[in-house]
């Protein structure tokens, strides 16, 4: 979760995945995506806020290259993920700030056992990566732009296993690594009436330290999108927005890396939202639908991403 609106995403390339022979194990999370558009939690003024965030995907369909692809050709069958995250953010004055994210993250995972040749399923819930932010808005004196630089620490779980199949590096719920996080953000207004803002917003997030022989994919993820603040009842203020998501992973590497040659991805989203606003309140939900995707290999990707999210400003 991040700041009040959405930005831009963008990252580095996908590799070959026409060359992937057979039957492969491959699945695409993509979480970072759900760190970008949350267009509540841009900061606005000093002090802090507390928020929790509920985020869910179902991973049933196999995607090679462009298009929809034969599930037979992938060991892997579905992977559907709830992300609940506990972060706080604060500033200390109109320059400086910092922002803390917990997750847990209960993951169902389906797929062939490679000795019995059946499908088998897994579930399991665990504390996912932690990620430390500092926050920078000295540029304007409204706080409207914006840099975040932090850490994403290995506090994930990553050796899950189970009897009934293989869980792969690339399935685990923690990634093994240490990662440097750089972004951005930025908000103004459209119109004289301070009725539509446009926001933009965009991360990166580069492995740096890894663990067992497996270095998780470059991840870059922008978001850029309008919203209209004219609409209240009572005291709810009511935002309506729009926004389009562009992600972008580099293919995993390492000895542990399951199948380097079906992974990593582009992809681009349309998400419409609403934020409500009582204060000191604010809510925030949003549906991300997929518009183009272009897979590395067979790999599992969701039909559609949902993201929604509370707040308390203090």
């Amino acid at each position: 979760m991040k700041f009040d609106s959405a930005a831009v995403k963008v990252s580095c390339g996908l590799l070959a995945g026409l060359l992937a022979p057979g039957i492969v194990h491959a699945c695409a999370c993509g979480c970072g995506v759900f760190d970008v558009g949350t267009s509540s939690m841009f900061p606005t003024s000093e002090g802090g806020a507390a928020f929790f965030q509920y985020d869910y995907q179902d991973q049933d369909q196999n995607w090679h290259g462009t298009s929809i692809a034969p599930a037979v050709k992938n060991d892997d069958k579905e992977i559907t993920t709830d992300f609940f995250t506990l972060g706080l953010q604060y500033m200390f004055n109109r320059k400086w700030g910092v922002e803390a994210e917990v997750p847990f993250d209960y993951r169902t995972f389906k797929g062939m056992n490679e000795d019995t040749q059946k499908i088998g399923q897994a579930s399991w819930m665990a504390l996912g990566d932690i990620r430390l932010e500092g926050i920078y808005t000295g540029f304007m004196p409204d706080l409207s732009a914006g840099i975040t630089f932090g850490v994403k620490l290995p506090t994930g779980n990553f050796r899950q296993t189970s009897p009934e199949l293989d869980i792969d590096r690339d399935t685990q719920i923690g990634t093994g690594s240490t990662d440097i996080l750089l972004g951005g953000f930025y908000r103004d207004n459209l119109d004289r009436n301070q009725q539509w803002d446009w926001f933009a917003q965009a991360q990166l997030d580069v492995p740096v330290l890894i663990q067992d022989h497996y270095r998780p994919g470059v991840e870059l993820d922008a978001a850029a999108g309008i919203d209209y603040k004219g609409w209240s009842v009572g005291r709810a203020k009511i935002s309506p927005l729009g926004q389009i998501i562009f992600s972008e992973r580099t293919s995993d590497s390492g000895a542990n890396a399951a199948h380097p040659v079906a992974s990593g991805y582009q992809r681009i989203m349309l998400s419409p939202g609403v934020e409500v606003h009582i204060h000191p309140v604010k809510i925030y939900a949003d549906v991300e639908i997929p518009v183009f995707q272009n897979f590395t290999g067979d790999q599992l990707a969701a039909a559609v991403l949902f993201k929604f999210s509370i707040s308390y400003m203090f």
